[in-house]
């Protein structure tokens, strides 16, 4: 066969006379973006991605139909002339595109953990497939499923059904199993870089960061100013809720991949960043939020009046402080129901919680907020503290003022105001202050930017880079100051990945990644077989209240792999292969901008084993061409005209229907996940 010289993209190649430019592109290596070309196909040319642009043609081709006939062509495949075009056919593709490439939960969640496919795994039975899922992202499982306030729940899809899947409660069942085991899942690290790495802070964050760290082969060492490792978790959470032995063997599996970790070890005494600065390649900083907000009325500082952080640290260290018999907490959060219920457990017989707003505006848990009740916590909802009044040199009554609320504010809640001249006040022991905390500034910093109002140190979001080369800080010190746990491992996470990439010299700063998302309404899940959540079996409230044991009890294995089952999968089965995504991360795109009429999405499954979702279809016909030219059906094709058109069954012989489950051709071609094989 005659052959011919090319040049694409300044290679030279040689390709056989009457080939066409993708295919002597994709011998060589060269990726030509393309969706409806397949190698057993006759050439089609419908998703206008593949266009190329040759010297001394003043149009734009297409590669998948243009053939080479003589030597000395010449060809682009990444002009801005060819980037454009190609930009406006992935707009419009994606534009009629209605398909969520991750489910709404992965996108919710702060870690962005991969929940669909870890659910997937509990309900096979696969605990320690789902560890391993879970462990990419969160590296304490067994302990965050317990204290995360879940908010991947509020996305959950069968919101729309009836109630959202417990996947908080999943994530510690498989974790539970795991560690029970005798084998649990460790990951393997990549062989040793010789870029070590110093984290300062063993909580959530430093500890998320550090076993991505020592996986992808660095030399990690954390170092922490507590006796044991576990920040929050450890020191700011009861025990009622997070066992500390559980703590203590997820931290002791992170040791185990080779992480080094130093307690009672204290940044400005002990070391300084200048220090570790010298020593290391990077330093990360996650210190955490361990300063308590005052309460911000007169008498905020008289003896009696406690931090919400420091309260909940003494009795985590088994220094239980007398508080009386009556006690007033002020917030509305998380922090604010772990300091009532405990208080409750260190003996207090009447506990209060001030909160300036009502129940439906309170940040906590509801089921915090529910449990509390439960164990006799009374909540003084639209009162806030006015005066702390002190006799004999410590608290003795609190001063309330009665709020209503107002128009929303900032944060979209109703303002709360005073209702003037309406006050009530209680005789109470002890006011513990749980509206909120912020980083308290060790010596030895003083290279960290600092965000003086706020209390934080400011990073970039997306790295947790400082203004300082090599010096990170991620978790509660930073940008928006304290949050949830999930929030501090994903910034772990993130500022992780930044390390990684600094150590490589690397761009550190990450694309912004495009994800095609479906808009959905409840009627469409009118059809759906309702079946309720799983409820969490737990402990007497009369019994629990009395001492710091789990409250819950764990789910049976049938109640657990029954509850995953009834995940909707809504992310794409086909993601980590589909084209048009992958094409579509190349560079930036906003379909937006052609937002028009669409297709109506449907799915369908008249072809035996295959599922078909017309919303993630976008004609490339591929399918249709299988069955007919290659698997010599015809079991599918195009129906109607103009944009209207859609692909469809076409049902034959029962013969040829018979021939379909053990084909699946049409799935293999299919470049965007609108096919999926259900079994064979």
């Amino acid at each position: 066969m005659e052959q011919v010289k090319i040049t694409i993209d300044g290679r030279e190649l040689v390709g056989n006379k009457g080939q066409t430019i993708l295919n002597i592109a994709a011998e060589n290596g060269i990726e030509i973006p393309n969706m409806c070309y397949h190698k057993e196909l006759k050439v089609y040319g419908a998703c206008g991605l593949c266009v190329v642009e040759a010297e001394g043609m003043p149009k734009l081709m297409r590669s998948c139909a243009t053939t080479v006939e003589k030597d000395g062509m010449v060809i682009h495949t990444d002009t801005p002339r060819v980037k454009q075009a190609r930009k406006i056919a992935l707009e419009l593709l994606m534009s009629d595109h209605e398909g969520d490439c991750k489910g709404p939960c992965v996108l919710r969640c702060p870690a962005h953990t991969n929940v669909q496919g870890y659910l997937k795994k509990i309900a096979e039975g696969d605990d320690k497939g789902a560890v391993k899922i879970i462990k990419e992202k969160i590296p304490l499982p067994a302990s965050i499923g317990r204290v995360c306030p879940h908010p991947c729940e509020l996305d959950c899809r069968r919101n729309f059904v009836e109630q959202p899947l417990s996947i908080a409660y999943l994530k510690a069942f498989a974790a539970d199993n795991d560690l029970a085991s005798g084998n649990p899942y460790k990951p393997e690290c990549a062989p040793d870089t010789g870029k070590k790495v110093a984290i300062v802070g063993g909580g959530p964050a430093g500890l998320s960061a550090a076993a991505y760290l020592r996986k992808a082969g660095h030399a990690v060492t954390v170092y922490d100013a507590m006796p044991e490792m576990g920040g929050m978790l450890r020191y700011g959470i009861p025990a009622y809720r997070l066992p500390k032995d559980l703590v203590k063997k997820e931290v002791d599996l992170i040791a185990d991949t080779g992480v080094v970790m130093k307690n009672n070890i204290k940044l400005g005494e002990d070391i300084t960043l200048a220090n570790l600065q010298k020593e290391n390649d990077a330093v990360l900083v996650a210190i955490g939020a361990w300063q308590s907000s005052n309460v911000g009325c007169p008498g905020e500082n008289v003896p009696g009046v406690l931090g919400g952080i420091d309260f909940l640290r003494d009795v985590n260290e088994g220094k239980i402080p007398d508080i009386g018999k009556s006690v007033a907490v002020v917030g509305g959060g998380n922090t604010a129901m772990d300091a009532c219920r405990t208080a409750i457990r260190c003996g207090a017989k009447n506990v209060y919680v001030i909160y300036r707003r009502t129940r439906e505006e309170a940040p906590a848990d509801d089921l915090e907020i529910e449990e509390a009740i439960e164990e006799g916590v009374q909540f003084k909802f639209l009162t806030n503290p006015a005066e702390i009044i002190e006799k004999d040199g410590k608290v003795d009554e609190i001063k309330l003022q009665i709020m209503e609320l107002g128009e929303p504010d900032a944060s979209g809640r109703r303002k709360p105001i005073p209702v003037e001249g309406k006050f009530e006040t209680l005789q109470v022991d002890t006011v513990i202050a749980a509206i909120g905390q912020k980083m308290r500034k060790p010596d030895g910093i003083d290279g960290l930017p600092f965000n003086w109002d706020r209390g934080t140190v400011t990073t970039d979001p997306a790295t947790g880079a400082t203004s300082v080369e090599g010096l990170f800080a991620a978790g509660d010190m930073t940008n928006r100051g304290a949050s949830i746990a999930i929030e501090a491992i994903g910034e772990g996470d993130r500022a992780a990945v930044a390390i990684d990439k600094y150590l490589k010299g690397q761009d550190m700063k990450p694309a912004e990644p495009f994800y095609s998302k479906r808009e959905v309404t409840k009627e469409q899940y009118a059809d759906y077989e309702r079946k309720p959540r799983a409820e969490m079996p737990v402990r007497d409230p009369d019994v629990r209240k009395g001492d710091f044991e789990s409250v819950i009890k764990g789910f049976s294995d049938e109640q657990a792999r029954s509850e995953a089952k009834r995940c909707l999968e809504c992310g794409c089965h086909d993601y980590d292969d589909c084209k048009l995504i992958r094409y579509a991360n190349l560079d930036p795109i906003n379909p937006d901008r052609l937002k028009g009429e669409k297709h109506k999405c449907f799915k369908e499954q008249k072809l035996l084993v295959i599922e078909r979702d017309q919303g993630k279809c976008m004609l490339c016909n591929q399918c249709v061409r299988m069955c007919r030219e290659v698997a010599g059906q015809s079991l599918l094709g195009l129906l109607g005209r103009g944009f209207k058109t859609i692909v469809q069954p076409e049902f034959a012989s029962a013969d040829a229907l018979a021939k379909c489950k053990d084909c699946g051709k049409c799935v293999e071609a299919c470049p965007t996940g609108a096919l999926k094989l259900l079994s064979k």
